[in-house]
């Protein structure tokens, strides 16, 4: 019998028309490399899909199977497993390696293919598996491995040219969904019924905007009573109300890119103590916006909309924080968790960030005003302050419907 590899390069067809010119890719690389000269890295192995995406285009679907991008200071290659045949070699603006599984570990042996034995080894604490972590030392024997993590998530923080245009894009695609879910509020359909029309308003769109795309991941939250009370609920079968609250919540993906518009809706009328609710909380999201300019800390944003909630007798009704990054993100992968707007997070708001700003109240269900009241913007932080890129309006004047 014919010994069967434990790794090739299925180079099958052409490469495709990716999301960023190879240019984009290439300056990323070289902004890593520089990364890992100054961290001493010889080579760098990431398992995260947002990191592969970010640097070589290719978001991977991992079926439990791992998923690499090795960086040296010559290469750049993607490892993927032999059931994606070519397709990760086309979505790879960079070489690509196929590890197969007729024996366990060749993963790792494709790995070590690029990187070699006795390197200075960067991974990705945040995902690596303690698993993982051991096979990396079994098979890499590295003289020494650094946790390059942050140093990478910082990178990503710092949106280019490129990015932000697709991030504006994205966010009027998520507009797109939010005028096709006010268009399907009526009482009597159910959160299901109104969650599709948004999302089937999104995918078209950015199959319309977006030809050479990969389209995956287009969502949308949407719920109604009491199941706003959490900002990530899931959709259900729960009929819409005369005098219901609702949450809308388009979350278009492409590419890999991120991008939400989330807001506050009821069917039909509102009663007054919701108002007041709802009201206080479209006043917090406006003075957020106002304070998000170059050279604020995201600690600082936080503690002065605490102070705007507690002189109003509103601050235990908060239960997250004001706003996160943008960009190559997910629901189930990535997070740029440095560019919070949280107590504990001290950045330092830069020109080039792109951040939302996003208060939430929950009220309990036995209380005046039950459910969960959130306004969300997406805004690009600029040399003298901030654009926001979300365009469908906010507050009761427009959000009445049905």
């Amino acid at each position: 019998m014919t010994a069967r590899p434990e790794m090739y390069r299925f180079h099958n067809g052409e490469k495709a028309t990716l999301q960023f010119e190879i240019s984009e890719y290439e300056t990323r690389v070289a902004k890593l490399r520089a990364i890992m000269a100054d961290h001493g890295v010889t080579a760098a192995v990431f398992t995260s899909m947002h990191s592969i995406a970010y640097y070589s285009g290719f978001l991977y679907c991992a079926f439990g199977r791992p998923y690499g991008l090795v960086v040296t200071e010559t290469e750049c290659v993607t490892i993927s497993a032999g059931i994606d045949a070519g397709q990760p070699w086309r979505r790879s603006f960079c070489d690509n390696i196929t590890y197969t599984d007729w024996q366990r570990d060749n993963y790792w042996r494709a790995i070590a293919s690029v990187t070699g034995a006795g390197k200075t080894v960067g991974y990705e604490g945040d995902h690596l598996t303690l698993v993982q972590r051991d096979k990396l030392e079994d098979f890499l024997k590295p003289a020494a491995t650094l946790d390059i993590s942050v140093a990478v998530m910082r990178q990503r923080m710092h949106k280019s040219a490129a990015e932000i245009a697709l991030i504006r894009e994205g966010a009027r695609v998520a507009d797109v969904g939010g005028y096709a879910i006010r268009d399907a509020v009526k009482e009597g359909v159910r959160e299901i019924d109104v969650a599709m029309a948004g999302r089937d308003a999104m995918e078209a769109e950015i199959a319309k905007s977006f030809p050479d795309a990969e389209y995956r991941d287009t969502w949308v939250w949407f719920q109604s009573g009491i199941n706003t009370d959490g900002a990530h609920n899931p959709v259900t079968g729960r009929v819409l109300q005369r005098g219901d609250i609702l949450s809308l919540n388009t979350f278009p993906m492409i590419s890999g890119y991120y991008t939400a518009l989330e807001r506050t809706m009821f069917v039909k009328e509102v009663d007054s103590a919701s108002l007041k609710i709802w009201q206080a909380n479209v006043a917090a999201h406006e003075y957020g916006m106002s304070l998000l300019k170059p050279g604020v800390s995201c600690a600082e944003v936080t503690h002065k909309i605490n102070e705007f909630f507690h002189e109003r007798d509103l601050l235990q009704y908060r239960t997250f924080g004001y706003g996160h990054s943008f960009g190559v993100l997910s629901h189930y992968y990535g997070r740029e968790a440095g560019l919070e707007l949280r107590e504990d997070i001290d950045t330092v708001l830069e020109p080039g960030m792109v951040i939302s700003m996003e208060p939430m109240l929950t009220i309990a269900n036995d209380q005046p005003g039950a459910g969960g009241y959130r306004e969300h913007d997406i805004l690009v932080i600029t040399q003298d302050g901030n654009e926001n890129i979300t365009g469908y309006p906010y507050g009761p004047d427009f959000n009445v419907v049905g």
